[in-house]
């Protein structure tokens, strides 16, 4: 009979073999048996568990986001402020397990594929939305709901683009540089709307 919980560490061990062949070879170019043999299971298996490539890259996207909101909300949990809860939440997105080269890799296919792939494009709807969300509810605290909303889309285009050009460079991450720059875009919009509030 399999072992308690083999299911789920083969599960896993997939979702860490794609993450890591896609940075290698790239999501178009890499194949099931190829994850299969760097998990060290069966091809059969794999298509068991996760039926095609697609769904397997769906599987792991919703595995890095689950992830992703753990950082967050561990940072969050240590905010007191709305300040300090934005700073939390663009910190979160440069953790350091998802701000690695390989992972990065594996974002972008992501983001690739859920312009062709409705599961996908709903995971990555749904990560945006709650990203505005979060940024939109603490900025209110500076500014009205509106702009509020305006620099939330701002700082999340930031995150974005930075992990982007990130994938794009393909070299060793600077985590505090990427955190500095959206700190700097959030900062400087705070500054705008407390200078509009103290000349009325």
């Amino acid at each position: 009979m399999p072992k308690v919980g083999m299911e789920a560490e083969r599960r896993r061990s997939l979702i860490d073999a794609t993450v890591d062949a896609i940075h290698e070879r790239g999501y178009s170019d890499v194949t099931m048996a190829q994850i299969a043999k760097r998990a060290g299971v069966s091809g059969g298996l794999v298509h068991h568990y996760f039926g095609s490539k697609d769904q397997l890259l769906a599987a792991t996207m919703r595995h890095l986001l689950t992830e992703l909101g753990l950082a967050i909300r561990e940072n969050l949990r240590k905010a007191e402020t709305p300040r300090e809860r934005i700073s939390a939440i663009i910190s979160g997105n440069f953790s350091v397990d998802q701000f690695r080269p390989a992972v990065i890799a594996a974002w972008l296919a992501f983001y690739v594929q859920s312009r062709t792939t409705d599961s996908n494009s709903r995971l990555l709807n749904i990560y945006a939305a709650r990203l505005a969300s979060n940024l939109t509810h603490n900025l209110r605290a500076f500014m009205p709901q509106d702009e509020a909303r305006r620099i939330a889309e701002g700082t999340a285009s930031m995150i974005d683009g930075v992990w982007i050009r990130q994938a794009l460079r393909d070299g060793k991450t600077d985590r505090a540089a990427a955190i500095a720059l959206v700190e700097d875009y959030v900062e400087t919009q705070i500054a705008v709307h407390e200078g509009r509030n103290s000349k009325n």
